[in-house]
Formats: C-alpha cells, structure tokens, sequence
C-alpha cells in the first residue's frame, strides 16, 4: 500500500476552502493508502503566535481532521513538535538547499513582502515541509493549489539529497483535485477564500452557526446578468459558488446549471445555503463531541507513538547517510 501525507497548520478555524481544497479528499483516500495526517504547529510559529491559542487550535484542528471522516483505526493522526524527527530531518534538508531557491518561494515574499524584521523559520519553511513528507516514505502528496511549488521543492531536495548522499528518499508526487481545489473568496472572487480576509463575508468556517453561513451566502458576490452558469472568466463569483454547491451535492455543474435555468441567483444562493450548512451539520456535532472527550488525547497519544516510530528510522537513515554521530546498524 503506498503512502500519503498531509500536513495544515493550525492557524484558527480552518474554512469551507480548506474543507474542499484539501482535507475532503482525505477520507476516501484511506481506504486506498497508508495516511499519515499532521498538525504542522512547528510551521504555525513561522510567525508570531499567542501560545494559548495555538495549543487551542491545535486540539481543535485535531477535532475536526476526526469529525470529517478521519478514521484513526485506518490513519495516523498527529502533532508535528511531538515527533522530534521532523525538526532534526528539517535542519538536516536546510543544509542541502540552497538560499536563492527559498527565497524563490512565493508564500515567502508574500508573507515578508513590507515587514521590517522577517524570521529566519519564514525563510526555511520549505525544508522543514520536505522533512514532515521524506520521513515517512511518502508516495503522494495531497495539496491545494498554493503548495504546490513547495512540493516541487521537496522533490528537489529529495532527488538532491539521494544523488549526493545515499538514496534512501522516495520522491513523492502531487496529488491536486481538478474541481474546488481553490475556492475563492465569497466577496472577491479573483482572491482564495481565507479566514485572514479582514472580511468575515468573504469566507464560511467550518464552526459558523447555520444562520452565519446563510447570510454569508446570500450576501456573496456574482454579476448583473442573473443567470446560473459556469464561466470562469467572465462570472467568477457565480462559477466560484456552482463549484463549492456541485463538491457538496455531488451533482455535476451541468445539473446544477439545468436545476436553476430561468431562475435567479435568490434560488440559487438558498439551495447552495441549505446544501452548505446540510453538508456541515453533523461535522459539527461530532466536533463539538470530541472536543469535550478524552478521546481525542488517546488517539493524538497513539498517533505520536506511531509517527515517532517510522519517523526515527528514516532519521537514523538520513543521519548515517550524512555521516552524523557515530555509525548505527
């Protein structure tokens, strides 16, 4: 069975773009692959972070991977600084990549882009992504559109390292879903949808309460032309709102187009509304049910017992590979 990983930051709630872009694909995956599903709150301090917060988010981030579907009987769910392979492999790829390459990376300029002091972490991102993947073997590689060029640079860094050293990583592939991989922001459709949109119209979250997405819906951007069809480039917001309804209903764009022919966006945006908040309902309720278990803990418990153990191996791989520390059989 080939591997996949999957790493997000726990940065806040995640929203109904990240729901589809990424961790929806998840649960039909492990019933075809070895899954390893991390919260990356090493990355998460890239930049600065209030300490409460970022140990709430990351339990609740380990909530909602369980109440979308996750099973922890099929994958491993785990937190990235309870495993200390992935920093030690991280500095290790920081020594085989090169500062232009990084400096290259767009989320780096973006992020730094007006900021008068920028961290060296923001910088070295990328190598300690490449490490939470190399580590565990990794085949596939399931991303949003955005992290892309780091997985481009992960293989890089894979293919460099086996060629000077010894080869021993596996270059992994990108797997990127063809619809909904980005969604786009409910108020400006030429923007991804993200919940650090000073905007709160312009994103749904995953914790909104049913009239919160409602409105949000119903207040979403589309055109004067009042009619339901996918044009991408000439009605964004409406194309941006059919793809978000067919990923949710199951229905293909072209039903969807036939449901509401002669009908206005009214109709529209209440049947996307109720297959919204229909979809996010019961991922809410279990949510809120783990969140107030000790089961939630066993099973990060379990899952860093597991990480630990294959991420250590490859470790003692990458180290005898470079010569560090003295020679282990």
């Amino acid at each position: 069975m080939k591997t996949i990983f999957s790493g997000i930051q726990p940065s806040g709630t995640i929203t109904l773009g990240n729901y589809i872009g990424a961790m929806r694909q998840f649960i039909d995956l492990q019933d075809e692959y070895e899954c390893f599903f991390c919260i990356v709150d090493q990355h998460a301090i890239t930049v600065p972070q209030d300490r409460l917060a970022l140990r709430q988010n990351t339990k609740s981030l380990a909530a909602m991977y369980l109440a979308i579907g996750i099973d922890p009987a099929r994958s491993t769910l785990f937190i990235q600084s309870e495993v200390p392979a992935h920093a030690q492999a991280g500095w290790m790829l920081q020594c085989v990549s090169y500062i232009g390459e990084l400096e290259r990376m767009t989320q780096f300029k973006d992020k730094s882009e007006g900021k008068d002091g920028v961290s060296a972490g923001l910088l070295t991102y990328p190598p300690l992504m490449a490490a939470d993947i190399l580590l565990y073997k990794t085949d596939l590689v399931p991303v949003g559109e955005d992290q892309k060029q780091h997985l481009e640079l992960t293989r890089d860094l894979a293919d460099r390292f086996n060629k000077k050293f010894n080869d021993i990583f596996t270059i992994p592939e990108v797997r990127i879903p063809k619809v909904g991989a980005r969604v786009m922001s409910l108020q400006d459709p030429s923007k991804k949808m993200s919940k650090s949109d000073p905007n709160q119209k312009s994103f749904i979250s995953m914790l909104d309460d049913p009239k919160q997405m409602v409105k949000k819906i119903k207040s979403a951007v589309t055109d004067s032309e009042g009619i339901v069809k996918y044009d991408k480039e000439n009605k964004p917001g409406v194309s941006n709102l059919l793809s978000i309804y067919s990923i949710l209903s199951g229905l293909t764009i072209k039903e969807i187009e036939d449901q509401y022919q002669g009908k206005g966006y009214g109709d529209f945006k209440s049947g996307l509304a109720e297959v919204v908040v229909d979809h996010i309902k019961p991922i809410q309720e279990r949510y809120f049910t783990l969140m107030e278990s000790k089961e939630l803990d066993e099973i990060l418990d379990n899952g860093a017992l597991k990480a630990n153990h294959i991420a250590g191996k490859m470790l003692k791989k990458m180290e005898n590979a470079m010569g560090l520390g003295r020679k282990r059989k």
